[in-house]
């Protein structure tokens, strides 16, 4: 059955270390996608989702654009990007794994995701909804985001690990 992102209760997240001392968070603002989820089947569901690369949001306009340029996601030559799944392993439980295909400025690669179904829910309006939490760990070089700088006190400016974190409301389609 097809479901549809509920934008307004969604959220797809990151957090990455700078200066090897603190965590610099972000998001996508604008994403969309259809999730065939099967509910007597789990593991025959199926994501596919678009982030818009322009949207990312750190709240820090000077690092904002740098991470639209050709030194991060290049969001002028490479707008979207999408992940794809290819396969969902049940845990037991209300947990499992989503593995797909990550793809970030041209480059695609395999990524699970690991995730939890918190249920569903009848709105007062009638509409059922379900959520899911999902989060991974990727590293930004795999897809060619190689920017960084050495610092004096030595270490580096922006750590190679990306920490994703995604919330989301799907809403079935009638």
């Amino acid at each position: 059955m097809s479901w549809q992102i509920d934008p307004a209760h969604s959220r797809v997240s990151f957090w990455v270390r700078h200066m090897m001392i603190s965590k610099v968070r972000g998001r996508f603002d604008k994403f969309n996608g259809v999730i065939d989820f099967d509910e007597e089947n789990p593991a025959a569901s199926r994501v596919d989702v678009e982030m818009e690369a322009a949207s990312i949001n750190t709240r820090e306009q000077q690092r904002e654009d740098h991470l639209r340029s050709p030194d991060f996601l290049d969001a002028p030559n490479y707008p979207v990007i999408t992940y794809k799944s290819k396969r969902v392993e049940q845990n037991g439980g209300n947990s499992g794994k989503l593995i797909g295909d990550l793809t970030v400025r041209g480059v695609t690669k395999e990524v699970a995701l690991d995730v939890e179904y918190a249920g569903q829910a009848k709105s007062p309006w009638g509409a059922t909804s379900a959520g899911f939490s999902a989060s991974t760990s990727i590293d930004r070089q795999e897809w060619g985001l190689n920017w960084n700088q050495a610092l004096e006190t030595g270490g580096i400016l922006v750590g190679d690990k990306i920490n994703i974190e995604i919330e989301v409301e799907i809403i079935k389609q009638a």
